[in-house]
């Protein structure tokens, strides 16, 4: 039995359990001002599902207060918040498409994000040290290029709006690369903390920068063929862009050197080229990309221009939560929600849900250095990067940044598989976390025992 100290940290509970409930009471506040703006009345189900809601949020906490006390406690409000505003956004969706309750898509969603919040807690109450995860680091590794490769299995693969990304058993329909990139990160985070020594050797030094050795550079080789390869087969440009930048970055955090970085874009870049000229999929999203607006781009798709003539209606402060058209923009509850909260919510808007992006990975970040073991550092750094690359890569698409992906926005987006996959990430991170902030045993407090239970022996 291990001794704490005597001056212990405070936790943070009640800190989270607060802005919890604020997340939650923002949440019912954006569903009430959707019902007066669509119908001029409360809804209806505003007590129901306002309490389902906060039900679920604070079942969570409490597994945090029994699991994991030291977890940071802004983390779950945040993604509180982000689910939230996301399911409001589905129901408005549904609204404009003039679909109800029981046929829609958000009421999927609330039952997605249930079981999301399940199988998180399931996991703090499994995983009680995110160490006992290194043990498994090939056979994460094994399943997660698995089920990159499931989707082209021809008896359960399943192609939609050009991506073969999907696999079909029955009625479901599932996306097994938002479960992968879990599997990956874990495989990564063990792999580079067993070989960063010799990924770190110096090589020649090239323009200030200290390349490594050739020899060096066949685990990058493998992971770009291996990204190409999801982008040829399953013509999935934002999967190939997240795996590959996934590892290089997590490269980078294990080695320190900015000569990876370096490697890892220029191979980006000359895979990149190389599809382009090839694949005409790549070519098509180039042309979207670079003149949405021609003719030419206009017959192949009008999403993307639809979708920024709404940002542009909603222009600084929005047309108002419930008063916009964002069903005029095909998936707008999906791969488009971006563009649907720009549209009602304006640029403050989205900039504030944007903020909201930006803390949570800053907390994944501080994870990352306050833990004291290299596969802790390393897997709470993938997973922070992963969430700010898959944001980056979704609002950059839909702005005309980049290239659109197909990805969808982490918590937002409707969709079951990457609900899963992101309440799964989080609660990794609490986990991390809370050994993060955990106190050290007290060495002195330790010895004092130590000693005081010596004099006892020694009583006549």
């Amino acid at each position: 039995m291990s001794v704490v100290s005597s001056v212990a940290p405070r936790s943070g509970r009640t800190t989270e359990l607060v802005l919890t409930l604020g997340a939650v009471g923002i949440v019912g506040l954006a569903y009430v001002n959707l019902g007066l703006a669509t119908s001029g009345s409360v809804p209806p189900g505003l007590a129901a599902l306002g309490l389902g809601y906060l039900g679920v949020a604070m079942a969570f906490h409490l597994v945090l207060r029994w699991r994991a006390s030291y977890a940071d406690p802004l983390i779950l409000p945040i993604v509180t918040l982000l689910n939230g505003l996301g399911l409001v956004m589905i129901h408005r969706v549904d609204l404009a498409k003039g679909r109800d309750i029981a046929d829609g898509v958000a009421l999927r969603q609330l039952m997605w994000s249930a079981l999301a919040v399940a199988i998180a807690a399931g996991v703090l109450v499994v995983v009680r040290d995110h160490r006992l995860l290194r043990r498994y680091t090939f056979l994460a590794g094994a399943v997660g290029f698995a089920l990159l490769l499931l989707p082209l299995v021809p008896v359960v693969g399943d192609q939609q709006f050009g991506a073969r990304i999907w696999i079909k058993v029955g009625g479901f329909s599932f996306q097994p690369g938002e479960i992968a990139k879990l599997a990956l990160a874990v495989f990564f985070a063990g792999y580079l903390v067993q070989t960063r020594d010799a990924l770190s050797v110096a090589g020649r030094k090239v323009l200030g920068m200290t390349f490594p050795r050739a020899r060096d550079l066949l685990p990058i080789l493998i992971a770009w063929l291996a990204s190409l390869g999801v982008l040829v087969f399953e013509k999935d440009l934002g999967s190939s862009l997240l795996f590959f930048g996934l590892f290089v970055a997590m490269l980078y955090v294990a080695t320190e050197r900015v000569s990876w970085i370096a490697i890892g874009l220029a191979l980006f870049g000359a895979g990149a080229y190389v599809a382009y000229l090839i694949f005409g999929h790549v070519q098509t999203r180039v042309l979207l990309w670079l003149h949405t607006f021609s003719p030419q781009a206009l017959e192949t798709s009008d999403q993307l221009a639809k979708g920024l003539m709404g940002m542009a209606a909603g222009g600084m402060f929005g047309t108002g939560l419930g008063r916009g058209r964002p069903d005029l923009t095909y998936l707008a509850e999906s791969d488009f929600i971006i563009p649907s909260f720009g549209e009602e919510l304006g640029m403050i808007g989205l900039f504030a849900i944007l903020v909201l992006y930006a803390l949570l990975v800053e907390r994944g970040l501080r994870t990352s250095l306050g833990t004291r073991d290299g596969f802790g550092k390393l897997l709470a750094a993938g997973l922070s990067f992963s969430l700010a690359l898959q944001c980056f890569v979704v609002v950059g698409g839909v702005t005309r940044v980049i290239p659109l992906t197909g990805l969808t926005a982490p918590f937002l987006s409707s969709g079951g598989s990457s609900l899963l996959a992101n309440w799964t990430l989080v609660a990794v991170l609490l986990r991390i976390s809370d050994h993060a902030r955990r106190p050290l045993p007290d060495p002195a407090a330790g010895s004092a025992v130590a000693e005081a239970r010596t004099e006892v022996v020694r009583l006549p």
